[in-house]
């Protein structure tokens, strides 16, 4: 697969976040996006909606955005109930949020691409964890972006039980399509919280990816993961904890992110075929089959 070329403009965009301080703007962001003076907080709202008008807030479980108590509030809205219905087919690997599908295929010789021609390792993608790496090598992966307009929670692609998580601390480039194509290695760059779950099909890894101007990544199991940005690795297991805090349904919220970024899925090898309506770069939205259970894996 031979790589896409890289337009001048994305290299400059791509070489101007590099020199800016992303911890700090995104830090300021988060704050600023906590503001819970009415004038203020509605202010920002309001402009976000201007700004993108895809946003449709009948979808919203509070549909008027004044009642939000801060913008980040907004941001993490929740659903209406029956806003992104379930398949019915029981055997579905769906989609765990609104936004876009990246690059997507079988992970061979520990390589995943971010995008055509440019590949980044699946054992820094994992924390340099070498078992964890091979529990998904030969395993399916899927790349979903979520746009600032794109509803942010992140929902479970199966049922599963969580094991661990592992924080990685890193930069926080921006993971829209532009940086995506200008930055080796972006996802395993990028400070990233690692979710693994035990299934039915084997290990699955839901890898949260952090980017510029997200001020937060957040989870059910461990609540505010950052920030404060760290700077030093932090592993945290579930094995022995209680089942009932740790277990989680197929469209179930595991979690959410402040601003947008990315999901990346994983799933081991025979697991799961994929759907064959995807396509690299359509849009999805959560609770759509990204692929087929395969029986007995």
């Amino acid at each position: 697969m031979s790589a896409a070329p890289v337009s001048l403009s994305d290299r400059l965009f791509a070489f101007a976040l590099w020199l800016l301080p992303t911890r700090a703007i995104s830090h300021l962001a988060f704050l600023i996006a906590e503001i819970r003076l009415p004038r203020i907080k509605n202010l920002l709202i309001r402009g976000f909606l201007r700004a993108y008008p895809a946003i449709d807030m009948s979808e919203a479980a509070e549909p008027e955005p004044t009642q939000y108590a801060c913008f980040n509030d907004f941001f993490t809205r929740e659903l209406a109930e029956g806003a992104r219905p379930m398949p019915r087919n029981e055997h579905a690997l769906v989609c765990p949020v609104d936004g876009q599908l990246g690059m997507f295929g079988t992970i061979e010789t520990g390589r995943l691409f971010q995008t055509k021609g440019v590949a980044y390792n699946l054992r820094e993608l994992v924390a340099g964890d070498d078992s964890l790496a091979a529990a998904f090598l030969g395993g399916r992966y899927f790349t979903l972006y979520l746009a600032p307009h794109n509803y942010h929670r992140v929902h479970m692609p199966l049922d599963g039980r969580l094991r661990e998580t592992r924080y990685v601390p890193g930069r926080l480039f921006g993971v829209n399509p532009r940086c995506v194509r200008a930055i080796p290695r972006l996802f395993s760059r990028n400070e990233r919280l690692v979710s693994c779950f035990d299934t039915a099909i084997g290990p699955v890894a839901v890898v949260m990816v952090g980017a510029f101007i997200v001020g937060g990544i957040h989870t059910k199991a461990a609540g505010r993961v950052c920030p404060p940005h760290q700077k030093a690795r932090r592993h945290t297991s579930y094995i022995d904890a209680g089942d009932a805090d740790h277990r989680y349904v197929r469209g179930g919220q595991m979690g959410h992110f402040m601003l947008g970024s990315s999901v990346i899925l994983l799933t081991g090898p025979d697991a799961v075929d994929f759907d064959p309506e995807l396509t690299a770069g359509q849009a999805v939205r959560l609770n759509q089959p990204l692929g087929r259970l395969v029986p007995g894996a």
